[in-house]
């Protein structure tokens, strides 16, 4: 019941932009949260967000570039990536906290930036 959809993922070139979204439903959600996974790589946390409160928390690699927003009303999120680098390429993952503390992921969408 529970379902997180990822889209927005595409080719683009070092230095432009890409806007995820990820739509979320079945549940009210505590934290959406974007994760990426690179071939040969761990699964790392990008950016969360609280749906009550808005506070917002970003890796190290993409502050500054990246910034999640959300839409209370339709339990989206989205991604807005900026200055994108190849270091960026991986399969970008939606995880949503729901307020009884499930956790839940979407199927992926992929991101690829050529140099």
């Amino acid at each position: 019941q529970v379902q997180l959809v990822e889209s927005g993922g595409d080719l683009v070139q070092a230095g432009g932009s890409l806007r995820l979204s990820c739509t979320a439903s079945g549940s009210t959600f505590r934290i959406i949260a974007w994760y990426r996974q690179a071939p040969g790589k761990q699964r790392e946390e990008v950016a969360g967000i609280s749906f009550s409160t808005g506070t917002t928390k970003y890796a190290e690699a993409v502050k500054g570039r990246f910034t999640i927003s959300r839409d209370n009303t339709k339990n989206t999120v989205d991604l807005q990536m900026n200055s994108l680098e190849p270091e960026d390429t991986a399969v970008y993952y939606c995880k949503g906290t729901t307020w009884n503390w499930s956790q839940h992921w979407g199927r992926g969408t992929q991101v690829t930036v050529s140099s």
